[in-house]
C-alpha cells in the first residue's frame, strides 16, 4: 500500500539555561518534553564538522575519574569540566622561579596519578555502536552487576522501537503519539536531542504522519536509531520520511520522502534500516520502485549519487552494513531476494546470493568474523557464506532446511529481531520460540540449546554487545545481563533490571494459541561509562562504571 505522508513539520528549541543540574544522588526527572525546556550549554560540534565518518566514533581523551572514599562522587575542586583535569594553577609561593614551577608541576603530576583513575570512553553514534559491529571497548566497566542499577536519570517520552544514539555530549531518540481522535492511526513522529549528562530536552523536531499500512499491533512507533555525523544527525520515520537534522538546533538541513518521491511500498512492520554513513555519502535502504531498493545520497546535500538493486514485493528490515573482505570494502545488502554485496562508492553489484525470505522477514543484521557471513530469519532459519579473501567474492558454505518455525522442527537459529554473534568457529543466536542455541559455523550443526537467556515465545529477543571477554545482553523482560557464550554451553555471571517492558507483542504459542507478552524490542547505547535504553514511556540512562559500585 502506498500513501504518502509528506506534511508541514516543526522544530522546537529550548532556551538559554541559567546553570548546570546536579546529576548525583537520586534519579533526575525531567518535566514533560511537549513543552519547551532550558538547555545546558553542550559540547561544541564545530571540531566535528565536515569530516568523513565512514561509521567511526571521533576520536576523544581520556577521562579522569576521581578516586575518593565515596566511590559515587563526581566533583571536582578545579575549574572546567566536571571530572576532567585543568592545566595546574600558578602557586604565588612559586616566585617565578623555574625551577619550583618544574618541581611543582612534577609534584602535581604524581599526585594526580594516585588520585585518578584513567577511564576510557566512547560514544555509541548510530545501530549496534561504531561500524554497527555491536561491540564496546571502554574500560572501568562492572564485571558483576549490580542488584539495583545506579541511575543518573529518567526522561519521559512516547512510544517506539528506535535505539538511541549518543555522540558529542547528546542523545537522540525518535517516538510516535497517536492523535487522540483518530481512527485510522494518524498521529505525529518526532525526533529529539537530549543532554546526555541531565536528560534535559535540548530540542525536539515533529512532524504529522500515519500507520494505517502498518500492523496494527505493531504501530507503536518509529524503528530506525537515529545516524549521528559531526554537526548533524539522520533520522527515517517509521513511514519512510528521512531527515537531516542539525544536531546543535534541530534545524531541517534537507528531507526526503520516501513514499512520494520513490514510490516506495510501506512494508507491514514499518521502514526499519537506519541510515549509513560512508565517507561523503548517506546509504539509505529505500524500496524504491523498480531500482532503488539501496541508494546513496549526498550526507550534505541529500542529492542522490547512486541507485541499486530492483526491488521485488518487499523491502525487507535488515540494516546494511559495510565490511572489508577480498581486498575490497562491501556493502552487504540483506533483502527479501538474496544477500548482495556492492561497491559502496558506486553502487556497482560485486556478489549475489539468490535466497527467497518468506513475508520479507529480513530483520537481523548481517553478521561477519573472518570468512564468515552470516544472515538468519525466521521461518527458513540460517544462511553461511565464506567470504574469499583475494577478490570481492563469496561461496556458499550451507543453510537451513527447515521451512517450519516450531522448535521442534527448526534446525539452524531461526532468528527473529536477534542479531546473532560468531566466535571462533561457533554461532549463537537466540531460535524462533526464545531458545539460545550454539552451531557449529563449519557445518551448522547444534551444539546445544538453552532456554535461560530470553524468554520461550514467539520472537522472544535479545540483544548482544560485547564487552572484553564476555557480553552485555538485554532480553525483552527488560533485564540487562553479563555472559559467556561457549561451545560447551551458556554462563551467565550476572543480571539485574534495566527497564520496564511497555510494548506488548501478539505472539502465537508452540501450540497456536493467541497469547499476548509485554515485552521491550529497542536496542540500548553503550557509551561514556552508560547504558541509555528506552521503553514507551521513558529514556533513561544508568551507569556501568564499576567506581560507581
Amino acid at each position: 500500500m502506498r500513501c504518502s505522508t509528506s506534511s508541514p513539520s516543526t522544530t522546537r528549541r529550548s532556551g538559554p539555561r541559567p546553570g548546570a543540574a546536579s546529576t548525583s544522588g537520586r534519579p533526575r526527572t525531567i518535566g514533560s518534553t511537549s513543552t519547551p525546556v532550558t538547555k545546558r550549554t553542550t559540547r561544541s560540534a564545530a571540531s566535528s564538522a565536515g569530516r568523513g565518518f565512514s561509521s567511526r566514533t571521533p576520536a576523544r581523551r581520556p577521562r579522569l575519574r576521581a578516586a575518593a572514599s565515596d566511590s559515587r562522587a563526581t566533583g571536582s575542586s578545579l575549574p572546567g569540566r566536571q571530572g576532567e583535569a585543568t592545566a595546574p594553577t600558578r602557586s604565588v609561593e612559586d616566585g617565578g622561579d623555574p625551577v619550583r614551577k618544574i618541581l611543582s608541576l612534577v609534584g602535581a603530576m604524581v599526585i594526580a596519578a594516585a588520585a585518578v583513575e584513567i577511564v576510557s570512553a566512547e560514544d555509541w553514534p548510530q545501530w549496534r555502536g561504531a561500524d554497527r559491529l555491536a561491540v564496546w571497548n571502554e574500560t572501568g566497566i562492572v564485571e558483576q552487576l549490580p542488584a539495583e542499577l545506579r541511575v543518573a536519570w529518567r526522561t519521559p517520552i512516547r512510544s517506539g522501537y528506535s535505539g538511541p544514539a549518543v555522540a558529542d555530549g547528546r542523545i537522540f531518540i525518535t517516538d510516535w503519539m497517536e492523535d487522540p481522535a483518530s481512527r485510522t492511526l494518524d498521529g505525529t513522529e518526532r525526533a529529539l536531542a537530549l543532554d546526555e549528562e541531565t536528560g534535559e530536552v535540548l530540542w525536539t523536531h515533529e512532524w504529522q504522519t500515519s500507520y494505517r499500512m502498518l500492523s496494527v499491533a505493531y504501530a507503536v512507533g518509529p524503528r530506525a536509531t537515529p545516524t549521528v555525523d559531526g554537526d548533524r544527525v539522520y533520522v527515517v520515520g517509521g513511514t519512510g520520511r528521512l531527515f537531516c537534522f542539525d544536531v546543535e538546533t534541530g534545524r531541517v538541513l534537507w528531507e526526503k520522502d520516501y513514499v512520494a518521491e520513490y514510490d516506495t511500498s510501506v512494508p507491514v512492520w514499518g521502514i526499519v534500516s537506519a541510515p549509513l554513513v560512508d565517507g561523503d555519502r548517506l546509504i539509505t535502504v529505500v524500496g524504491g520502485e523498480p531500482d532503488a531498493l539501496v541508494m546513496a545520497f549526498d550526507k550534505h546535500t541529500g542529492e542522490e549519487i547512486w541507485r541499486a538493486i530492483e526491488t521485488g514485493s518487499e523491502m525487507g528490515y535488515a540494516q546494511p552494513v559495510i565490511y572489508e573482505a577480498g581486498g575490497v570494502r562491501q556493502l552487504i545488502v540483506w533483502h527479501p531476494l538474496a544477500l548482495a554485496s556492492l561497491d559502496p562508492e558506486t553502487g556497482e553489484v560485486y556478489w549475489e546470493q539468490p535466497w527467497d525470505v518468506s513475508m520479507g522477514v529480513t530483520v537481523a543484521t548481517p553478521v561477519r568474523s573472518g570468512d564468515y557471513l552470516l544472515v538468519s530469519q525466521f521461518f527458513n532459519g540460517s544462511m553461511m557464506m565464506r567470504l574469499s579473501q583475494d577478490r570481492p567474492a563469496a561461496t556458499h558454505l550451507w543453510q537451513g532446511q527447515s521451512r517450519s518455525e516450531l522448535p521442534g522442527d527448526t534446525d539452524t537459529i531461526h532468528a527473529m529481531v536477534t542479531t546473532p554473534i560468531i566466535i571462533g568457529d561457533y554461532v549463537y543466536g537466540v531460535d524462533s520460540y526464545g531458545e539460545l542455541r550454539a552451531l557449529d559455523a563449519r557445518t551448522g550443526e547444534r551444539l546445544w540449546m538453552s532456554p535461560d537467556m530470553t524468554a520461550q515465545a514467539r520472537w522472544a529477543t535479545a540483544f548482544l554487545v560485547r564487552h572484553e571477554d564476555r557480553y552485555f545482553v538485554n532480553n525483552d523482560d527488560g533485564f540487562l545481563m553479563i555472559a559467556q557464550f561457549t561451545p560447551a554451553g551458556y554462563v551467565e555471571l550476572s543480571r539485574t533490571r534495566l527497564i520496564e517492558p511497555t510494548g506488548s507483542s501478539g505472539t502465537r504459542t508452540p501450540h497456536g494459541r493467541i497469547a499476548s507478552r509485554v515485552i521491550n524490542w529497542s536496542h540500548p547505547a553503550y557509551a561514556n561509562g552508560h547504558i541509555v535504553h528506552r521503553n514507551d514511556r521513558e529514556i533513561i540512562r544508568a551507569s556501568l562504571l564499576a567506581a560507581d559500585y
